[in-house]
This record gives structure tokens, C-alpha cells and sequence, in this order.
């Protein structure tokens, strides 16, 4: 793509991996969903190019064995980058001089979980770099397995099994197809929509908390000044 470099570009990297190109896509996608060190992988470009390539036969493998074996590996990866941070994460976040791995974010990340726990883990998914680090912090601040793994498993499906059969589809129209570049950065914008709803929507809330957290004080002040008015006592005049 124009933004990066040759090799990040979805068409070519799965062209340079020539007859391994399932493989090689299954071990990105794992990457990308656990492994810290895939946070810069175009997962999303690539499963919708995927898409098309199994749609016009450049992969011969049928387009519902592609979408589980995606499926998988985004679901592995996840399990995968969980336990890396629950195992590792207590000893990177224990440095109190560390400028990066600090305290404070494995708190925020779990008040974060606590609040927005299901739909965090979903949305995460469709969210460039977030989709990968946001499972180790789900590790490094514990957040219970069960919950996390059957969220991960829906996201999963819908991002990895979604946007595959999304490009399989959209791949065999012809504007698609001569305008590959801007169908691509069109899906790139498109997966961060989620979280810009998430943020207006937190905002609201916040500030109507914030309202309400005023109008309480008010009351209470008003509740004091007419306690205050009914309880003081006149001098008495002597005549």
C-alpha cells in the first residue's frame, strides 16, 4: 500500500509466499493476535485480500476451510499472547523505573476490562496494533480466562471468518477489483469506526456523570442553606 513500505502491501506480501501462501497467512494472523512483535502486520488488508484470492483461484482451497483455519489461528494466537503476558507480564510491570511497561497501565487496563470487558475484546479485534496488544494486557491484569477466551472466539470469528468472506464476495465485483488500493485503505478506516464510537459514547457518559455528580451537590448545598436559615436563632431586643 502507499503508506508503507512494498512488503506490507497485502497483494505482495501474499504473492511472495508463492505456494505457502495459506501457511504463511495462518502464521501472520497468529502473529499479529499474539505475538507482540506482530502489532505491525496488516491483518485486516490481508484476510480481505485473502478474500479475493480465493475467489479468483489465486488460493485453491475452498473458502470455508480458509475461514476456519483463519479463525483458528486468530483465536490460538489470542489464547497464545494471553498467557504471555500473564506469565511474563508481572516481571515486566514490576520495575518501577521502567519507562514503558508501567504499574499504572496494567491498573487502567483493568478498570478498561471491568467496564467494557465483552465488547473491549470484540472491538479490539477489528483495531489495528490494540488487536494485539490488548491480549497480553488481558493476561497481565487477569482478567478471567473463561470470559476472555469465549469473547475472543466470537471476535474471531466475526474479524478473521467477516472480512475473508467479505473480500471473497466484494472481490468479484469489478470496482473492487480495479480500485484495490482504496477498497483497502476504505477497510482500514473502517475498523477503527468502532473504537471512535466507543470514545464519543464514553465521553457522553462521562460528562452526564459528571452533570449528575453537579446537580447532587447542588442539592445538597441547597438542603444546607435552608437547614441553615430554619436553625438560626434571632437575638432577642430588650425594650
Amino acid at each position: 500500500m502507499a503508506l508503507g513500505p512494498d512488503w506490507l502491501d497485502p497483494t505482495v506480501l501474499l504473492n511472495g509466499l508463492g505456494p505457502y501462501m495459506l501457511i504463511g497467512l495462518c502464521l501472520i494472523i497468529f502473529a499479529e493476535c499474539g505475538l507482540l512483535v506482530g502489532f505491525f502486520l496488516p491483518g485486516d488488508s490481508l484476510l480481505f485480500t485473502a478474500g479475493l484470492f480465493v475467489a479468483a483461484g489465486t488460493i485453491d482451497t475452498p473458502l470455508w476451510l480458509v475461514c476456519v483455519l483463519l479463525t483458528v489461528c486468530a483465536f490460538v494466537g489470542n489464547v497464545a499472547g494471553y498467557y504471555i503476558g500473564k506469565k511474563a507480564g508481572p516481571a515486566l510491570f514490576s520495575k518501577p523505573e521502567s519507562k514503558i511497561f508501567k504499574k499504572e497501565y496494567v491498573d487502567k487496563t483493568q478498570e478498561f476490562f471491568d467496564k467494557y470487558g465483552a465488547r473491549a475484546i470484540v472491538l479490539a479485534r477489528f483495531v489495528p496494533i490494540v488487536r494485539t496488544f490488548i491480549t497480553a494486557m488481558a493476561g497481565v491484569g487477569k482478567m478471567d480466562p473463561k470470559k476472555y477466551f469465549t469473547y475472543s472466539a466470537i471476535g474471531g470469528v466475526a474479524w478473521a471468518a467477516g472480512l475473508t468472506i467479505l473480500g471473497y464476495f466484494l472481490g468479484q465485483v469489478s470496482f473492487i477489483k480495479n480500485n484495490l488500493e482504496i477498497t483497502l485503505l476504505a477497510i482500514v478506516f473502517l475498523s477503527i469506526v468502532p473504537i471512535i464510537i466507543e470514545v464519543i459514547k464514553a465521553r457522553r457518559e462521562k460528562k452526564s456523570l459528571l452533570q449528575e455528580e453537579a446537580d447532587d451537590i447542588t442539592q445538597v448545598m441547597d438542603a444546607q442553606l435552608h437547614q441553615d436559615d430554619s436553625t438560626q436563632i434571632i437575638p432577642r431586643v430588650e425594650r
